[in-house]
């Protein structure tokens, strides 16, 4: 029997900054005609909407309208689970080969559609693993709320699009998969030949919903696969205090290696602590995002420090931070970052889902070929962290660092963690290390 692949290519787009210099504004990317709202509402004083893209592959949600989906309180449960699978797959995710970056968000949406097409125990394993005791009905319900939850605005902007591709011939597609995906997480699907055409087509969606930091996630498509299903996430925010500039310095590396590196200092007002590690947390624009910095204690290695994490610690660390005035230097840094997830996500309990003979997608579709089971999920992400060239914000931080002497001090000089959280729940958007230069 020909296998078939539910090549649920996560495929992952992420763009974090801090504040920019002359940055040009990224443009919307309007979803197809007869496609649902987007999940996020744009900011009011967003540019004006491109004119539709014309791809090859047809939209299956044509005719498809999103149903009207009352939102629960974002609670305890939720935020507990999230956090805790958040931790658990950075964990997983975690290498000392170099620096990783990922995004639990991204990865917990995009599983998360997918489970609205599994049965059985494999379905009951996603449900386990993602929602830590929730049923897929609950999630569906909590992520919905959360991402409509999180901020969106001009100088701190959080763009979240999803998109599933199945292929034109023997496949044939369940009504209500579609639609649960477009009532829930408001995704586009598109039927499509598979065929270099597919493979520009999901490029260039891509791409212009990252404003064109990943501009190729696809070299080709195997003839197994049936179905990629995509979700992209865009985070472009400025600080709240920008820097004023950056000065050399050293950063011994996860090897102990000495590399030069730029430093920019200023001081921060809400300290970190706990048994094993330091940081800060610094605010973006209008206070609904925080880069989290965490330094892990001299005598305790990054990766011991990973490992010692968990959903609570992180979530105890960050939501217990300190009023204290703090001296820190944070390195600028830029980097990609892939990794395939499909070991990881096993060693965290979704197992039946990766095995041709055990995999019970039936609710997503059939395929006159064979059973259909996820064959590669593939993480791609990028950021950037620098400084702003804003004179009124560089001064203003300047007139901070003149009104009294810090107490505290967090220089991140050596291999360290950090975090984009949202502030509201505390929650991680983006985790990762920065090892080396």
């Amino acid at each position: 029997m020909i296998k078939r692949i539910l090549c649920i290519g996560i495929l992952f787009a992420l763009l974090l900054s801090g504040c920019v210099f002359n940055r040009p504004e990224p443009q919307p990317v309007p979803p197809p005609p007869g496609s649902p709202p987007a999940v996020n509402t744009p900011p009011k004083d967003s540019p004006p909407a491109k004119q539709p893209v014309a791809f090859m592959a047809k939209n299956l949600m044509d005719g498809v309208t999103a149903a009207d989906i009352a939102a629960v309180t974002v609670d305890d449960p939720f935020i507990t689970a999230a956090a805790n699978f958040s931790v658990e797959l950075f964990k997983n995710s975690f290498s000392q080969d170099g620096n990783s970056l990922i995004s639990p968000v991204s990865v917990l949406l995009a599983l998360a559609m997918t489970a609205n097409g599994a049965d059985g125990t494999t379905l009951s394993q996603m449900e386990a693993v993602l929602g830590g005791g929730l049923n897929i009905g609950q999630l569906n319900e909590y992520l919905y709320s959360y991402v409509k939850s999180l901020p969106s605005e001009e100088k701190s902007k959080l763009d979240i699009a999803n998109s599933i591709w199945f292929r034109e011939d023997n496949f044939t597609v369940e009504q209500n998969f579609l639609q649960k995906n477009a009532d829930y997480y408001g995704a586009d699907a598109f039927k499509a030949a598979f065929d270099e055409s597919t493979v520009d087509d999901i490029n260039f969606w891509v791409s212009e919903n990252t404003d064109g930091l990943i501009e190729k996630i696809l070299e080709e498509i195997p003839d197994a696969a049936i179905m990629y299903l995509i979700n992209t996430i865009l985070f472009d925010a400025e600080w709240a205090s920008c820097y004023g500039g950056a000065s050399d310095g050293q950063f011994t590396d996860v090897l102990g290696a000495k590399q030069n590196v730029q430093f920019m200092y200023a001081s921060e007002y809400q300290y970190l602590e706990d048994d094993n590690a330091t940081g800060f947390i610094k605010p973006y624009f209008g206070d609904k995002y925080s880069f989290a910095a965490i330094l892990p204690n001299e005598n305790l290695s990054i990766g011991e420090y990973v490992a010692s994490l968990s959903g609570e610690k992180f979530e105890s660390l960050v939501s217990n931070a300190m009023g204290e005035k703090t001296s820190t230097a944070l390195p600028k840094f830029e980097y990609e970052y892939e990794i395939v997830m499909n070991d990881l996500l096993k060693d965290m309990g979704i197992t039946d889902a990766f095995s041709q003979g055990t995999a019970d997608f039936t609710k997503i579709g059939s395929a006159e070929a064979g059973n259909i089971y996820i064959g590669e999920v593939l993480h791609k992400t990028f950021i950037t962290v620098d400084e702003s060239g804003t004179k009124a914000a560089a001064a203003t931080s300047v007139g901070m660092e003149a009104q009294s002497a810090p107490t505290r001090q967090v220089i991140l000089d050596r291999p360290f963690l950090y975090a984009i959280i949202d502030n509201t729940t505390n929650l991680p958007l983006f985790m990762g290390t920065v090892l080396t230069f």
